[in-house]
């Protein structure tokens, strides 16, 4: 669900970039990442995204690999929330992106709001 940490990002990420291209996460790359599928649709995430001042193209992710996302579009930077800093996935991702000279910038998580959280309180008040 789209929320305001991923404003937050979007915002904060296109002070560090001539352009931004958002990567979406398909609903089966979501599913494989939080065991479930999103509540809202791919095709509705990828619109809302791409309707944001900050962002000028907004891409399905849909392959596990960030370098296999770079390999098809090319960047300079991968910008990422830093709940990834000093994690075995965003140690793997500074390595990998350091091969191919990319840039990975952290920015500030918003840890009181996310998707997880919000349906966690969905769940929570359906449940009633």
């Amino acid at each position: 669900m789209f929320h305001i940490g991923h404003l937050n990002i979007l915002r904060n990420a296109s002070l560090h970039c001539d352009q931004l291209i958002a990567g979406v996460l398909t609903d089966e790359m979501a599913e494989r990442a939080k065991g479930q599928r999103p509540i809202i649709p791919f095709i509705e995430r990828v619109e809302l995204v791409r309707s944001v001042r900050y962002v000028e193209q907004a891409i399905a992710e849909d392959v596990p690999d960030k370098i296999a996302i770079w390999e098809r579009i090319g960047f300079d930077v991968i910008i990422k929330g830093d709940d990834w800093r000093g994690t075995a996935k965003g140690d793997k991702l500074e390595r990998d992106f350091a091969a191919v000279g990319v840039d990975v910038v952290y920015l500030p998580y918003t840890a009181h709001t996310s998707s997880t959280i919000l349906r966690q309180v969905l769940d929570h008040r359906l449940a009633l």
